[in-house]
């Protein structure tokens, strides 16, 4: 799992569809949660490390805390970009952090975090893998040299 370039963060665009909206024609609250996973799986393909390979390998990610701070509402058809930024890798845990924009504007219209446990597939808490670390944290590294 060696990465070929990894970076700091990741930029996805997503247009937002119907079914995504609520009856107020904004986007229900949980799709930001959803629209956060999308963004991580994007950043870790981009690192060279796909979730499904990761998994491949009997480990898992689960999401352990989650938070959204929301400041105007995305709608229907609008394109937003989903940032995503990976904040820290320990012995058995990750966080990443998120901006979901509408593209052409600067305010976000949400920010948010994750932090993930790493655990084998019986659920039980497991280091991460040190090539998977050592991938991890050199994208961190680069999102400093920044």
């Amino acid at each position: 799992m060696t990465s070929l370039h990894a970076a700091s963060y990741n930029v996805t665009s997503y247009r937002v569809i119907y079914g995504d909206t609520d009856k107020m024609g904004v986007v229900y609250y949980a799709n930001y949660l959803r629209w956060f996973e999308r963004g991580r799986s994007e950043f870790l393909r981009q690192l060279g490390v796909p979730y499904g390979e990761i998994e491949a390998r009997g480990i898992h990610f689960p999401v352990v805390e989650a938070n959204c701070h929301y400041t105007k509402p995305a709608r229907y058809e609008d394109l937003v970009s989903i940032e995503t930024r990976l904040d820290f890798v320990s012995r058995a845990t990750l966080a990443f952090s998120y901006r979901i924009l509408r593209q052409g504007e600067e305010a976000p219209l949400a920010t948010g975090s994750t932090k993930h446990a790493c655990i084998d597939v019986a659920g039980k808490v497991l280091r991460i893998p040190t090539e998977l670390a050592r991938t991890l944290k050199q994208a961190i590294a680069r999102g400093t040299a920044n």
